[in-house]
Order: C-alpha cells, then sequence, then structure tokens
C-alpha cells in the first residue's frame, strides 16, 4: 500500500492481489507524480505491445492472400477480395464489444484474454493453408477470426484512458494507437520473409509466428499491468453520444481517414502484386507503416490550426493521390505508384488524428454551465468508440470496392467519397458564421 500526502487530502493507493489497484484518480497530482505516472506508463508501453501483435493479425492476410496462387489455391479475384475485406467487418464488430471488456474484466486481465485469443486465428490460419483443398468457405471462416486483433485496439484505447490524466490522455491515446498501427506494417514487412524462407512458400508459417507472440503478450501482461478498480463502464456515455449528430457525423468523416488507412493497408499488397508483379512484397509495409506514423502529426497539426481544417486537407490530399493513381495506373513505373500511395497513407494517417481532434470540441459547443460540461465529456467519449468501430468498416468497404468496380473504377469511387466528405466537413464545421467554425473544431 502506497500512501501520498497532499495539501488537500490523502490519496491512497492500495494494491491487492491479482495486481489490481484501488484509489486510482490520476487527476491528483501528488498520487501522478509520485507513483502514477510510473505506473501509467508501463501500462501504456504493454499495452502498445500487445495492441501491435493483434493489429498483425487484423493484417496478416492482407500477405497471405497475393501468395494463394503460389501455393496452390484457385480462388477468383472476387474470393481472393473476401479474404481480404472480412477480417475487417469482423474486427470492426469486435470493436463494439471489446469496448466493454475493460469494465468487466480489468485491463491486465483482459488484455491476457484477448491476447490468448489470438490463438485462434493464428493456428486456424496455419492448418486451413496446409492444404490447397480447403474450401473457400472454411478458408472464410478461418479469415473472419483474423478480427479479433482488430478488436484489441477498442479494449486497449479504453484501458490506457482510465489511467491517463485529461491533460495527458490525449498524446498516451496517440502513442497507444500508432503504436497499435504500426503492427498492420509491420506484419506485411516480416511474413513474406519468413513464409518464403527455404524451398517454395510455407504459408502455415503466417499463423505459427503468433503463436510465441501471443504467450509474450499475455506473459507481459500477467506480470507488468494492473487492473483498476475504479474503471467503471459508463453506458450512459454512449447513450448521449448516439442521440447527438456529431457522433454520426465525426463517424462518417472517420470513414474516409481510419477506413481508408485499415482499407489501403489491407489491399495494397494484392494491388502491388497486381500492377507490379516482380517487386517484393515485402514492401507493401511502407504504406500501412506511413499512415500509422504519420497519425501523431495530424493531432498536433490540428491543435494549432483546427481539427476540421486539417482534416479537409487530408481529404484533398487523399483526393489528389486517388486521381494520380487513375491517370498513371497503368503505364506509370514503381515509383510513382508507390509515391502516390504513400502520399495517401500519410495524408489518411493525419486525418485519423485531426478527427479525434474534433471530438472534445464539438461537443463542448453549446454546454453553458459545468453539469452541460460534465454531460459534453462523456457524450465525446462515447463518440470516440463509436467512431472508431464506424471508422473500421473502411477495412471491409475498400476491398470489396476494387472487387466490385475494379481498380480504376475502385480508385474513381474512392475520389468521389473524399469530395463529398469534404464538403460534409466544411458545411457541418468549418462554414463562416457558424458557432462550430468559430470554436476552430
Amino acid at each position: 500500500m502506497t500512501t501520498v500526502k497532499t495539501d488537500l487530502q490523502t490519496s491512497t493507493l492500495v494494491h491487492r492481489p491479482g495486481r489490481w489497484i484501488d484509489g486510482w484518480n490520476p487527476e491528483d497530482t501528488d498520487q501522478w507524480e509520485g507513483e502514477g505516472r510510473a505506473i501509467a506508463r508501463r501500462n501504456l508501453a504493454v499495452s502498445v505491445f500487445a495492441e501491435f501483435f493483434g493489429f498483425m493479425m487484423l493484417g496478416v492476410w492482407s500477405v497471405v492472400v497475393p501468395n494463394l496462387g503460389a501455393a496452390g489455391f484457385a480462388y477468383t479475384t472476387d474470393q481472393l477480395y473476401w479474404l481480404i475485406a472480412l477480417p475487417g467487418l469482423t474486427g470492426a464488430a469486435m470493436r463494439v464489444l471489446y469496448t466493454f471488456m475493460v469494465p468487466v474484466f480489468g485491463g491486465r486481465n483482459w488484455t491476457v484474454i484477448s491476447a490468448l485469443l489470438l490463438l485462434i486465428p493464428s493456428l486456424g490460419l496455419a492448418w486451413a493453408v496446409s492444404d490447397p483443398t480447403t474450401s473457400f468457405g472454411v478458408m472464410l471462416l478461418v479469415a473472419s477470426l483474423a478480427g479479433l486483433g482488430g478488436g484489441n485496439f477498442a479494449s486497449s484505447m479504453v484501458n490506457i484512458s482510465f489511467f491517463y490524466p485529461q491533460r495527458e490522455k490525449g498524446k498516451a491515446l496517440g502513442i497507444n494507437a500508432a503504436g497499435g498501427n504500426l503492427g498492420t506494417g509491420i506484419v506485411q514487412l516480416v511474413v513474406p520473409l519468413i513464409i518464403t524462407s527455404g524451398a517454395g512458400i510455407a504459408l502455415g508459417r503466417a499463423g505459427l509466428i503468433f503463436v510465441p507472440a501471443a504467450i509474450l503478450s499475455a506473459l507481459a501482461a500477467f506480470v507488468l499491468m494492473n487492473n483498476l478498480s475504479n474503471a467503471k463502464s459508463d453506458l450512459r456515455s454512449y447513450a448521449l453520444a448516439v442521440k447527438n449528430h456529431h457522433t454520426w457525423v465525426i463517424s462518417f468523416l472517420y470513414i474516409g481517414t481510419f477506413g481508408s488507412f485499415l482499407g489501403f493497408s489491407l489491399t495494397f499488397p494484392t494491388l502491388m502484386k497486381a500492377m507490379h508483379p516482380d517487386v517484393p512484397i515485402a514492401v507493401a509495409f511502407l504504406g500501412a507503416a506511413t499512415g500509422a506514423l504519420t497519425r501523431p502529426f495530424g493531432g498536433a497539426l490540428a491543435d494549432r490550426f483546427g481539427g476540421t481544417r486539417v482534416t479537409m486537407g487530408s481529404y484533398l490530399a487523399m483526393g489528389v493521390g486517388v486521381v494520380g493513381l487513375v491517370l498513371t495506373v497503368e503505364e506509370a513505373g514503381f515509383g510513382l505508384f508507390l509515391g502516390l500511395f504513400l502520399l495517401l497513407f500519410a495524408a489518411a494517417g493525419i486525418g485519423n488524428g485531426s478527427v479525434y481532434r474534433m471530438i472534445p470540441i464539438a461537443f463542448l459547443i453549446g454546454a453553458d454551465d459545468d453539469a452541460a460540461k460534465a454531460r459534453a465529456h462523456r457524450a465525446a467519449a462515447g463518440c470516440i468508440g463509436i467512431a472508431g468501430a464506424v471508422g473500421a468498416l473502411g477495412s471491409f468497404f475498400v476491398p470489396r470496392t476494387f472487387a466490385e468496380l475494379g481498380i480504376t473504377g475502385g480508385l474513381w469511387a474512392f475520389a468521389g467519397v473524399y469530395a463529398v466528405m469534404l464538403v460534409v466537413a466544411w458545411g457541418v464545421y468549418a462554414r463562416p458564421g457558424t458557432e462550430t467554425a468559430a470554436a476552430r473544431v
């Protein structure tokens, strides 16, 4: 038991068996400076580690799919895009469920459980790709299980939000998100090297590498993380968010940024294989890595210039990227192809950070007293969870759009979507003379 005295009160942290902590209050400056910051940082570090593997699992099929033909699987192009898209759809659903798991089980306990759950899709993948006669239905079911990795993001973000004070929460969540997002890129770098080492292609290794990773991250969480007894589920925040129109506008805008990041991350290796088959598929990791690393800059730019302005700029840049690809995709060399896609990823990453920065400001508009501000903060917290789940649907829609419309048709469709989102962002939040524009949402 650790006691930290302040001028106004005594704040006591009680450490109980099972690594539970009672009395956690990061807003208490003395508690935070005395012991709290070190505990929070330790939990954040392990959270990033575990979430990183979750995103790797979500993205592993993006690398497996382009290699199925070489391994003897005779699936159609449409079927291949289904295998890419379905993990994103189930991952979005898991985000909703996982949001409520931390208050039920405890952040440390659920991190252990969610890490071990990754053994199911990893072993399933290793088994399914071992036989080229595996039916498409079975393969689709196994691919959908990779969505368990997508759920880790939601529970990880919820858990870390309880550890940090409001003044440092944005930075902590940004680090947590960026560290996890990076897993989508790293899996595209590492897995191609592993499955092609030695003679032929050993696709089963793409699943087996997650066995030690899942066990290691579960052990790290078990030994180093904590459960907070005051981490309670606030269902009221989701009810307030559902009733507020900002939730649905921002969720729509987040599909354009986070949905683009996830969707293009999962689809890029297959697109690259189709357009530039001689380029090593491991190069595809640059896309997702760029999007992950630029996310924190989006929040910083939004702090300076306003979230809506930065978000609109990201839509404009993504529009330039997809139109440039349409005009050059058939005859351009790989350098231009890669450069335009990296522009897309960088803009999407910046937009991810700027859209989330819009949320607290938008919900505080019109909140004139303490009670109204408290309701606004709760609604904003609920919006973060809802927007994250809705935005993740882009990981399903992007590959399915390419499957239905082809590469050129899909790119034109995305150009139109970004144009609509830019207009919506301007009309709702940046139009001169509105409260939202004055507040620099």
